[in-house]
């Protein structure tokens, strides 16, 4: 079966339409000057913002360095790089030396030996980086909307309540796109997110700033929350690691906007980070009483599991191919692993993923099992007050006076226009596509997938090509773990990536394979380095 000719109409008339708009946009868009164009960031120079969260708490743990160093060298960095990039919204720096210098006298009272303080606090002294979305005591819990501005945390989402209770000292909160909506950070409260990459370049979203923040060093640990690739493509377009949790183990209460309908299925929170082997002991502490479930503790053979590689998602009408580059990249790591784990590499094509965004978008709308609908865009835009009124809000921005982006507007104005019966022949190729890859994957298989159709976009271009996030979403409705990994740096200086995907509670399997992608390709790379490019 294919899609209907309608919907293959509307498909290339959101093509047409997308282009034509770009075009005008690329004309009249405000050009930047030389001088800022060649702006980058500082290189890293303090040592201590090269090591992993794990290697700087067992640091601490054995004082041969404070935490109150380790914090004030992330405090130092972030106050370096963030005039920047725009990616810390709020900081709690003074309160976070002080949580510092107690961890620094509890090391030395501490009686029982390093080992005990690492059983009961593995992240004891090690600043950490929270997303605006999650509830941190104290801390604004806006997600930039304007009418939310003075909102507080009264508590601590239970994720970062874990991360504190195992010693972790938040230093801030960092930038997401309007309600945690779309892939570029940006929004009229806050204001956006650069990529340290390119300043001219986005971070992703919503978790954008949080990637921004770890890739320019003024983080090494964060949390994310991922219902459509909100943590894997900013880790993906800012080079650092991210795991999307198989849904329902870790906890995703009191994030703002809560989740309706079915959505709360689809939403995944996670760790981001800049260094592979912190990925497993972060995710062992956010799952907290459900970490059993995942078996994390169990070895994983990477030459017992099976690898399969599906390199673009078969034409959809709505994505745009992928580039030469990504294919190579993903071809690149099949190669490896079979020279170096004497595996093979099987390349699949599943024409079920050509409906990957319609897929998702259907299920993003479906009701919950009392038959209560998803709560609508627009009512979200409007807290604490009345509905935002779409077409009002396009006319105030088209002017500059609306307190909304203009994706948030697209999206309500969208929602005014979408079918609400689901299309049968869509949920027959989920339904198929979900059947598919649990058949393949198992609980020994590993797929390669591509993270978007391209490197990093310029600012604002995702407006012209919104659908291309499909290549993260569609994992969301299926339920599967993935970890985005850094692929080293295109001839432009830009992250390179893949997303490793695995069966339902198979976590630790991805983890695994991202400690050999490090190993194999380097990881995260400087951006203000003087080398712009992968060996």
């Amino acid at each position: 079966m294919a899609l209907s000719r309608l919907e293959k109409a509307q498909a290339w008339l959101f093509r047409a339409v997308a282009t034509f708009f770009f075009t005008i946009f690329q004309f009249f868009r405000t050009q930047t000057t030389a001088a800022s164009a060649k702006k980058k960031l500082p290189p890293v120079t303090n040592p201590l913002l090269l090591q992993s969260a794990t290697q700087l708490a067992k640091k601490i743990r054995r004082k041969e360095v404070s935490s109150v160093e380790v914090v004030q060298a992330y405090i130092d960095r972030t106050q370096e790089v963030n005039p920047f990039i725009n990616a810390v919204v709020k900081d709690r720096f003074a309160a976070a030396l002080q949580e510092a210098a107690q961890v620094d006298k509890l090391i030395e009272e501490e009686t029982g030996g390093e080992e005990v303080l690492e059983d009961r606090l593995p992240f004891l002294g090690v600043p950490l980086s929270v997303k605006e979305s999650f509830s941190l005591q104290g801390m604004p819990l806006t997600t930039g909307l304007m009418s939310r501005r003075g909102v507080v945390s009264s508590v601590d989402a239970p994720t970062v309540a874990h991360l504190k209770r195992a010693g972790a000292i938040p230093l801030g909160v960092t930038n997401t796109s309007e309600l945690c909506m779309w892939f570029e950070s940006h929004n009229h409260l806050y204001g956006i997110t650069c990529n340290p990459y390119d300043l001219e370049r986005i971070p992703g979203g919503s978790s954008g700033g949080q990637g921004s923040i770890l890739a320019a060093a003024g983080a090494v640990i964060g949390v994310g929350s991922d219902i459509g690739g909100s943590i894997r493509m900013p880790c993906f377009f800012n080079g650092v690691f991210g795991h999307k949790t198989t849904p329902g183990v870790v906890s995703c209460e009191n994030q703002y906007p809560p989740t309706s309908g079915r959505q709360g299925e689809y939403l995944s929170s996670g760790p981001m980070c800049r260094y592979a082997e912190d990925l497993l002991p972060m995710l062992k502490i956010m799952a907290g009483r459900n970490a059993h479930k995942l078996s994390l503790d169990t070895e994983v053979d990477l030459k017992k599991l099976r690898f399969f590689s599906i390199p673009h998602d078969g034409g959809s009408a709505y994505t745009y191919p992928i580039s030469k580059e990504l294919l190579d990249i993903q071809r690149k790591v099949a190669e490896r692993l079979e020279a170096d784990l004497g595996v093979k590499v099987q390349e699949v094509c599943l024409p079920e993923l050509r409906y990957s965004f319609q897929i998702w978008d259907t299920y993003m709308g479906l009701p919950d099992k009392e038959g209560k609908t998803p709560t609508a865009f627009a009512e979200l835009m409007g807290e604490p007050g009345r509905p935002a009124w779409a077409l009002w809000e396009l006319l105030k921005r088209l002017v500059g006076k609306s307190n909304h982006t203009m994706p948030a507007i697209m999206l309500a104005l969208l929602e005014m226009i979408q079918v609400t019966k689901p299309s049968s022949f869509i949920i027959q190729q989920k339904e198929e596509l979900q059947r598919k890859l649990d058949e393949m994957l198992g609980t020994d298989g590993v797929l390669l997938y591509p993270s978007h159709p391209r490197v990093a976009p310029k600012h604002h271009h995702p407006l012209f090509r919104p659908f291309d996030f499909a290549y993260t979403g569609i994992l969301n409705i299926l339920g599967l773990p993935v970890t985005q990994c850094p692929l080293g740096l295109n001839e432009e200086g830009l992250p390179l990536g893949v997303q490793v995907v695995g069966g339902e509670l198979q976590d630790r399997l991805t983890l695994a394979v991202s400690l050999y992608l490090e190993k194999t390709f380097g990881g995260w790379r400087d951006p203000g380095a003087k080398e712009s490019s992968s060996p």
